[in-house]
């Protein structure tokens, strides 16, 4: 029986990236983006509120996902599917899209008139701190589809030779004060494969608690019965995070992953609760999110760009180029959809 939490958790997760991007435009921590407008405490702050877990629970999700799959296919059909599903649109992707990007970042901090394929060109030809906020090389947002294909793929050899079934008499014993100490692991490993501050071992970490913990039904009841107490520490921990980053603007990379994953486990329970059917959401959001991933911050950074020279005002731009980008990205996908659709077709009557 499919486990409909865990798509809509994925859905609604990847739609919260519009916000989260839009924010970005006006953080104060020093992060940068590829378009920046000035500081704003209060934009930054929500950015805060969902910054440790909103894509730590895609890596978990990807594991518990990966489980289920593995349990219809064989390790080389898994191979395929993650092979034309990851790295296949990871290529395209770093060609196609993420350029514009930088395109758009060089002409709002340079003030950059040049084409687009002499963009093209110094982007894959300068290579700084890989964030790409000054034109330069970047994976942009497609570092999550490639982490998570490198995942896959290390994942393999992990469960060949380490089967989920050996493990499972063990995890279904584990407590739920067991399952929270998890955060200890994950915040080792984030310093694993750091790539400034997208870690490697961190998320395959997180990919393997999926696969062989969360995935267990056992645990997810065992994580029920505790949730009142699990709740009050994530929203205690939340509120600690809060202030230390309005007291200090630092809240370290122990709290961070602590908190991160408390909230994780939070969620899949009410998750497992209150999301567990299929809408019409869940169906269309089902075929969309992905293409919308990666979509959307190409799209979000070229509206934004000269949202920003029209309107004024943070909130009213920010409330303008979260709603226009996400509109925006719908329409592309549905007309990529329909073109699908279109070839589809054709090659039956054919």
């Amino acid at each position: 029986m499919r486990k409909h939490y865990i798509d809509n958790l994925r859905n609604l997760t990847i739609l919260l990236l519009f916000p989260v991007h839009t924010f970005m435009i006006w953080n104060d921590f020093g992060s940068g983006f590829y378009v920046w407008a000035r500081e704003s405490r209060l934009l930054s702050t929500l950015i805060v509120l969902v910054n440790p877990w909103f894509m730590p629970i895609l890596f978990v999700l990807a594991g518990m996902s990966a489980r289920y799959a593995l349990q219809k296919r064989t390790m080389g059909a898994f191979v395929r599917q993650r092979t034309r599903k990851l790295l296949i649109p990871f290529i395209g992707g770093m060609l196609f899209l993420v350029p514009f990007q930088t395109l758009y970042a060089r002409k709002y901090f340079d003030g950059y008139e040049g084409g687009i394929w002499e963009n093209f060109k110094y982007f894959f030809t300068h290579f700084t701190d890989l964030s790409g906020y000054d034109g330069a090389f970047t994976p942009g947002h497609l570092w999550f589809i490639l982490f998570l294909f490198l995942i896959s793929m290390g994942g393999l050899l992990i469960f060949r030779y380490l089967p989920y079934e050996k493990m499972a008499p063990r995890v279904e014993k584990l407590p739920a004060l067991g399952v929270l100490l998890l955060f200890i692991p994950i915040w080792l490993m984030y310093y694993i494969g750091n790539f400034g501050g997208f870690s490697l071992g961190k998320d395959l970490a997180l990919y393997l608690i999926g696969y062989y913990i969360i995935s267990n039904d056992a645990v997810i009841e065992t994580l029920e019965r505790h949730i009142r107490w699990l709740l009050i520490l994530c929203l205690l921990g939340t509120v600690l995070l809060v202030l230390l980053y309005y007291k200090l603007s630092y809240y370290g990379d122990l709290w961070i992953n602590y908190i991160g994953w408390n909230t994780i486990l939070v969620l899949l329970v009410l998750g497992k609760r209150y999301l567990n059917e299929c809408t019409g959401f869940t169906i269309y959001f089902n075929r969309a999110s992905y293409p919308v991933y990666i979509l959307h911050q190409t799209i979000l950074v070229a509206f934004a760009y000269y949202m920003i020279q029209v309107c004024e005002g943070t909130f009213l731009q920010a409330a303008v180029i979260c709603v226009g980008s996400f509109g925006l990205t719908i329409a592309v996908y549905q007309l990529f959809d329909c073109f699908r659709g279109l070839k589809k077709k054709r090659s039956m009557v054919e």
